[in-house]
């Protein structure tokens, strides 16, 4: 598995490698012990797969509140997305910036989204399936979201002029400004 820093310290991206014949490929998405092995220790608990049926779907930016805070191992089933991580911890170094990630079918690409950091998405091509691994176990009470377009944020969804389809719970999401305090940053980067 080939893992890649990006400029969020924490958030990686993790290409496992593909075996492929004539029949198609076989390909591990999660291996714990080759995970800690390069110091990844995750215990993830909740498989998550979302349809959307739609290109230009936008969902996010999301994040579940301590103390059932959630990393996300995020991969592509079918499709293609824009796969978006934001770092909300006070007090971080790079505090609400982001970075992104183009996650599809063919890449194999996956994002690591530890806790501590809004994601979101936005699909490429319709019938786009995405896959993700949870550390933790929902809980609407911590659920939160903030703003797709907060312009404090900035995110380059590579929308054009074109309006996403969202969830009423998205359109309404407060900008991070108004958020208040989620997550603190404890030093680690």
């Amino acid at each position: 598995m080939q893992v890649e820093k990006t400029a969020l310290p924490g958030v990686l991206i993790l290409t496992p490698a593909r075996h492929g014949d004539a029949r198609g490929f076989f390909s591990e998405s999660w291996n714990r012990a080759r995970m800690e092995a390069a110091g990844l220790h995750y215990d993830f608990v909740q498989d998550n797969h979302s349809l959307s049926m739609q290109a230009g779907t936008l969902r996010g930016l999301h994040f579940q509140a301590p103390p059932h805070a959630q990393a996300k191992l995020v991969r592509c089933g079918r499709g293609c997305l824009f796969d978006v991580a934001v770092d909300i911890r006070a007090g971080s170094p790079t505090y609400g910036r982001w970075v992104g990630v183009e996650l599809s079918f063919e890449n194999g690409r996956q994002l690591l989204v530890p806790a501590g950091f809004l994601h979101g998405f936005v699909t490429r091509a319709p019938e786009t399936e995405i896959v993700y691994k949870c550390s933790d176990y929902y809980a609407p009470e911590c659920d939160g979201a903030v703003r797709w377009d907060d312009p404090d944020i900035g995110i380059d969804w590579g929308l054009g002029e074109t309006a996403p389809v969202l969830s009423d719970k998205d359109a309404a999401a407060p900008f991070l400004r108004d958020l208040g305090e989620v997550f603190c940053w404890q030093g680690e980067d």
